[in-house]
């Protein structure tokens, strides 16, 4: 990197922190926001609801806003269980009708996994006689989530199954200019839409690229113009074609 130049900025870029409704701009997606903070105020009795989309529509995002605001405003104890975790077993699973909001991430990660399945089939009984809410989330709707036991698909269909769908541009310059004013920065439509033409179209990514370039902008005393914005970028393309000039080498 040229001397006097832009720190380095790393990419790819990991997952942002920021987890509140709040924080997320539904698009088209208004409805599953309106109906889940309906669910945290004790306002909707849905029994049971299913969110799926590809991954970067913000599935962990609304989860996470929902057991928050559960919490925080019904008095209510949650569980949130993120189902990819491999150090997870369906025990679990035991005990989870006490609570007041069971929220299951990941759903598609143990799907056609037997003992997996009674436990979720035994939860969803459970919670039903307890009335207790269930929100689960996956990459697609029950019944394609290639589950084996033909019961359990029926118990996720009970309430609403909810299609959650990526945000289109306009959307996600809203996201990114709304995340830069809550962080006391100003970044301005044609850095939005700059950012937007170089990077993955997935909000958490997009938020933290934001969270990195803050700390760079701080670093070096700038705002998040747009030659600065270019500075940075050429900057981190100049160290990838130096790494890679090295690995080849090797």
């Amino acid at each position: 990197m040229r001397a006097g130049g832009p720190r380095q900025l790393s990419l790819p870029l990991g997952p942002a922190e920021e987890r509140g409704f709040a924080s997320y701009v539904p698009g088209p997606n208004a409805e599953a926001v309106a109906l889940l903070r309906a669910l945290a105020r004790g306002e909707a009795t849905a029994p049971v609801i299913h969110l799926w989309g590809p991954p970067g529509v913000g599935k962990t995002h609304l989860l996470h806003a929902l057991c928050a605001e559960t919490t925080r405003d019904a008095g209510l104890p949650c569980a949130y269980l993120p189902l990819d975790q491999h150090e997870l077993s369906p025990r679990a699973l035991e005990g989870l009708e006490q609570l007041g909001l069971v929220c299951l991430d990941a759903l598609e990660a143990v799907a056609g996994e037997p003992l997996w399945e009674e436990a979720l089939f035994h939860l969803c009984n459970r919670l039903r006689e307890a009335g207790v809410p269930l929100v689960s989330a996956a990459r697609a709707a029950p019944a394609g989530l290639g589950l084996a036991l033909p019961d359990l698909r029926s118990r996720l269909a009970w309430g609403q199954v909810l299609h959650l769908r990526p945000l289109g541009d306009g959307d996600l310059e809203r996201l990114l200019r709304e995340a830069a004013r809550r962080r006391g920065l100003q970044l301005g439509e044609e850095a939005a839409c700059f950012l937007l033409r170089r990077c993955p179209r997935e909000p958490a990514r997009l938020l933290a690229l934001l969270e990195q370039l803050e700390r760079l902008a701080l670093a070096e005393g700038r705002r998040l113009t747009v030659p600065f914005l270019v500075r940075v970028w050429q900057g981190a393309l100049e160290a990838a074609e130096t790494l890679q000039g090295q690995e080849g080498g090797a």
